[in-house]
């Protein structure tokens, strides 16, 4: 099972803070789950398409979209931070 944690607005918008499910057929990378979890539900597809940014950790590691999963693995998904 992987975890998948969600922060900031990307938690308002899709209503649930974090989840464990088995990763669907076909779904190998980061960017792959983010676009299968964008098809769930409204409040996903907003989440993932109204600012065209989302940031993605695997195991508490920035990533690229393009980094395979694993069945045991934590993926995070998060808007950018800024600072002041």
């Amino acid at each position: 099972m992987v975890r998948i944690r969600y922060f900031a607005w990307l938690r308002h918008k899709t209503g649930i803070g974090s989840e464990e499910l088995a990763l669907p057929d076909g779904v190998r990378t980061a960017r792959q789950l983010g676009d299968w979890l964008a098809a769930r539900s409204p409040g996903f597809h907003e989440a993932w398409t109204s600012t065209g940014v989302v940031r993605m950790a695997v195991n508490h590691e920035h990533v690229e979209d393009d980094v395979e999963l694993g069945p045991d693995d934590e993926v995070a998904f998060f808007p950018p931070v800024t600072g002041g």
